[in-house]
């Protein structure tokens, strides 16, 4: 081979070699396959943390991922909650990191006018999974409220919230998440110092009403996930309040009703108005509920009434004191 083949060669070899080293731009007039979709996000290492502040850096519009093709691979119901319906933000990549021969996590920003939002999405054989908000924003963050959201090495996500109140105390907030086999985020734990909001109290619409029937008590895993139990108007009837929040408060439920004993220790509450009904099951000091038809009238979509709560002690009155005679 020549001098000149030999160069000649070598050039062509160096410009097919940067074409596919180049990556697709994903507008929304081009066709993208997921893994161009994927590829186009830049590997980084965990640990990852993500600041609210960071998110007003501006992001170069090179970068940007086209609405249409976004919608291709991540349904719009992601951006929704925050964007709203009509909501069409600037979406940029974040980073991506794999796990081995498992699932890929993508970390996108998006903006849209002063609101900005960063999100986790899971790609799992090339096919999207789940995703979830880490971060979200309006206008400039204070100096005195900003969220810190971080993925470790062991695919760990935090999210911390601090605010400095007037009188310079510092509330947080944090909550832990994990993604599982089932292919959906887990919130594991949850931690505050906001005594204000673990004061917040629920009103109980049948708190001071009779409690003599054997079943009646207050039932309880704790403050905000209760059953009370009230005497209804025959033996055969038990008035009843239920009140519980899960994942951290973000699905609800809460009813009230009249259950009629189906047996020494059972009880099953029919809604007139609907086709809602719960089972109650007593047994020593606890009572068992199950939801057995569709009660999401009362409830938020994501969680039923069912579980197990604990009778609380009765505390006895105290005793009066004997007063001798002078």
């Amino acid at each position: 081979m020549s001098r000149l083949s030999w160069i000649t060669a070598f050039i062509l070899t160096i410009f097919l070699f940067a074409c596919k080293e180049k990556k697709k731009q994903l507008l929304d007039n081009e066709p993208v396959e997921v893994s161009d979709f994927i590829e186009f996000f830049p590997e980084i290492k965990l640990p990852l943390q993500l600041a609210d502040t960071s998110l007003m850096k501006r992001s170069p519009d090179s970068l940007r991922i086209g609405n249409k093709i976004f919608s291709q691979f991540i349904p719009d119901s992601v951006l929704r909650p925050f964007f709203g319906k009509t909501g069409k933000p600037l979406l940029y990549p974040i980073g991506r990191n794999e796990v081995e021969k498992n699932e890929t996590y993508l970390f996108i920003k998006a903006v849209q006018g002063n609101k900005r939002a960063a999100y986790i999405a899971v790609f799992d054989d090339e096919k999207f999974v789940t995703a979830m908000p880490l971060l979200s924003v309006t206008g400039t963050p204070k100096q005195s409220d900003q969220t810190v959201a971080n993925m470790d090495s062991r695919y760990t996500i935090t999210i911390l919230r601090q605010q400095t109140t007037s009188d310079g105390m510092v509330v947080y907030n944090k909550k832990v998440f994990v993604y599982n086999t089932e292919g959906v985020f887990t919130l594991i734990l949850t931690e505050s110092n906001d005594q204000t909001a673990a004061s917040a109290s629920i009103i109980n619409p049948i708190d001071t009403l009779a409690a003599t029937h054997k079943l009646s008590g207050d039932y309880r895993q704790n403050n905000k996930n209760f059953i009370s139990v009230r005497d209804g108007r025959s033996p055969a009837h038990l008035l009843f309040f239920i009140h519980f929040e899960k994942n951290n408060g973000e699905c609800k439920g809460e009813l009230k009703g009249e259950a009629k004993m189906t047996g020494t220790s059972t009880a099953r509450f029919n809604d007139n108005n609907g086709s809602c009904a719960i089972d109650f099951s007593f047994s020593g000091n606890t009572v068992r509920i199950k939801e057995v038809e569709g009660c999401g009238s009362y409830r938020d979509i994501k969680c039923f009434f069912e579980g197990a709560y604990t009778r609380k002690k009765k505390t006895p009155p105290a005793k009066k004191k004997k007063t001798g005679k002078s």
